[in-house]
């Protein structure tokens, strides 16, 4: 963990449980770490925070949940999407 650029963040939601992200798990996010297609982050849409896998070819950038429940978020050219950091560990109690 780079102690200088990570923080941690509690997840609130089910839409990352099929990478074994569930509710109330804090997780691990490094700010230092450039976001690549495929990667999971922490994100920031209209003043609310989502963790989700970032899809990003060509122009085509995309949030897309771990969970059939939810649907990806589609980002076109001239719409507001800020990138917090990448999430490098999840942190869970056991009991």
């Amino acid at each position: 963990m780079n102690r200088n650029s990570s923080f941690l963040f509690r997840v609130a939601g089910d839409s990352m449980e099929g990478v074994g992200i569930f509710d109330g798990d804090v997780i691990v996010v490094d700010k230092s770490i450039e976001p690549r297609h495929n990667m999971i982050v922490v994100a920031v849409i209209d003043g609310g925070f989502t963790v989700k896998r970032l899809f990003k070819k060509e122009k085509i950038v995309r949030l897309i949940p771990e969970n059939p429940k939810y649907d990806p978020i589609d980002f076109h050219e001239g719409q507001e999407m800020q990138v917090w950091g990448v999430v490098t560990s999840c942190i869970r109690k056991l009991f």
